[in-house]
């Protein structure tokens, strides 16, 4: 577990990582990460190497939570601050509860009997329901013996009962299977799947390989996609094994690319990512450009999460955690963390350790005090996971936080004294996805309505 900078105005957050080694599971060759560049949608990416920043500071490790995992590939919180992992490749799902000096107590909560391990494939992401706390409700992707699933599954107590298919026929590969399963903050879930090595199924708009998927809870396609009766969010994809969604509802995915370079891409809805006719930038006006892009043997990206103000993002081959500054739309420099410190990171997950039992972060000498949401790890949604917190007594008397255009645009209010000396926070209405900008079709050009990203 690691605690990044503090960012003003947010609450604490740490950074859950899951390492991988490579003894632990085979991986393909192109599970690879040192030159970073970022460029403009409409140029050529360059293989310049650029110098890694420090400018939003260095996050510190504070503990380690659990060793002795058998290739664990997924996390996923609890509403009472216990997490999910699932293991690969031994089909297992565990469940890690805080203990004391930062030491998860490990206990198996079931196995997803239907999953069959082979080389990538096999147990991989995981998801709880937005409404777990009501329907008990955990979701997994697997590859079975036939094809990649999504599972749903009710956990009781201690135990996983019922692990039932609500999204079947994605293709299988022992390579690039995709598999993160996320959230969105418009309560559907969107699934990554891979092309499982036939790049030629990341273009086919009737495949579900290579494809950012949009479906309910019950499996269908969700409500307002490109195509009303397909699952289909985008296409032109790889192998994305990361999404995440930023604090403007964005949604952003870290994908493998084939040789030459890896992408972190803000996904559109109908956009085309672009393979296998482009790898990287320049593919023209019909695909939408990666904002960064990794030589492949600096990255090799895999998981993928946000908090304060950063994109964080896992490296396999790059062996190494990358933070990527988000000013506006625009990612910043990206910035090298723990290179070779810890072997392949395959997934990394946002937490509030202050409120959900984990290690929490000490300060640093001379600086301000680090700041904690004093929202329960129950709160909804709207409260911890957009990195929104309650105004403190000591704000309120320095001034400090006047309220911005967003947030009277959004509803939100300032807080009164009494809200603050009762420890309730601004009210807020529910917010529409913004979710990239809705293309014509499969074949039209994806309206961008963004500004270039900087060029190094």
């Amino acid at each position: 577990m690691l605690t990044p900078p503090r960012a003003g105005g947010l609450g604490v957050v740490a950074l859950l990582v899951v390492l991988t080694a490579c003894s632990l599971g085979a991986e393909s060759p192109q599970d690879s990460g040192p030159s970073v560049s970022t460029s403009r949608p409409t140029e050529a990416p360059s293989a310049e190497p650029s110098s890694p920043s420090t400018e939003p500071g260095s996050p510190e490790v504070v503990g380690t939570v659990a060793t002795g995992l058998a290739v664990p590939w997924g996390i996923a919180f609890l509403p009472d601050g216990s997490a999910i992992v699932t293991e690969r490749d031994s089909r297992r799902v565990l469940r890690l509860t805080p203990g004391e000096d930062a030491r998860a107590e490990v206990s198996e909560l079931g196995e997803i009997v239907e999953a069959q391990p082979e080389v990538e494939a096999g147990l991989l992401g995981v998801a709880v329901s937005p409404e777990f706390a009501t329907d008990s409700t955990v979701f997994f992707y697997a590859t079975t013996d036939v094809d990649n699933t999504v599972f749903r599954a009710t956990l009781t107590g201690d135990r996983l009962a019922d692990p039932t298919p609500i999204l079947t026929g994605i293709p299988k590969g022992q390579i690039h299977d995709g598999g993160r399963i996320e959230f969105g903050p418009d309560g559907f879930l969107y699934v990554s799947t891979g092309e499982t090595g036939d790049p030629g199924l990341a273009q086919d708009p009737e495949s579900l390989a290579g494809k950012i998927l949009r479906i309910t809870s019950d499996g269908d396609p969700a409500p307002g996609n490109p195509e009303a009766d397909s699952p289909v969010w985008s296409l032109g994809h790889r192998n994305v094994q990361g999404l995440a969604f930023d604090d403007a509802d964005r949604l952003w995915a870290s994908e493998f690319g084939s040789s030459t370079f890896d992408e972190l891409n803000q996904v559109e809805k109908g956009g085309n990512h672009g393979w296998p006719e482009v790898e990287g930038t320049g593919g023209g006006p019909e695909f939408v450009d990666p904002l960064v892009t990794w030589s492949t043997d600096d990255a090799s990206p895999s998981g993928l999460a946000f908090a304060d103000g950063s994109l964080w993002m896992a490296a396999l081959r790059g062996e190494r955690l990358w933070q990527v500054p988000l000013s506006g739309d625009r990612p910043g420099r990206p910035v090298s963390l723990f290179a070779g410190d810890y072997g392949r990171i395959r997934t990394v997950v946002a937490t509030r350790p202050a409120t959900c039992g984990w290690p929490r972060p000490t300060g640093t000498a001379g600086a301000r005090p680090p700041r904690t949401t004093t929202a329960s790890c129950s709160s909804p949604p709207g409260g911890v996971e957009e990195g929104r917190r309650p105004v403190t007594p000591a704000e309120v008397e320095e001034g400090r936080r006047p309220v911005t255009p967003a947030e009277v645009e959004e509803g939100r209010r300032p807080v009164t004294p009494a809200e603050v000396e009762e420890g309730r926070r601004p009210v807020t209405k529910p917010r529409s996805p913004t979710v990239g900008t809705p293309a014509a079709g499969w074949s039209g050009s994806p309206a961008r309505g963004r500004p270039a990203p900087p060029t190094w």
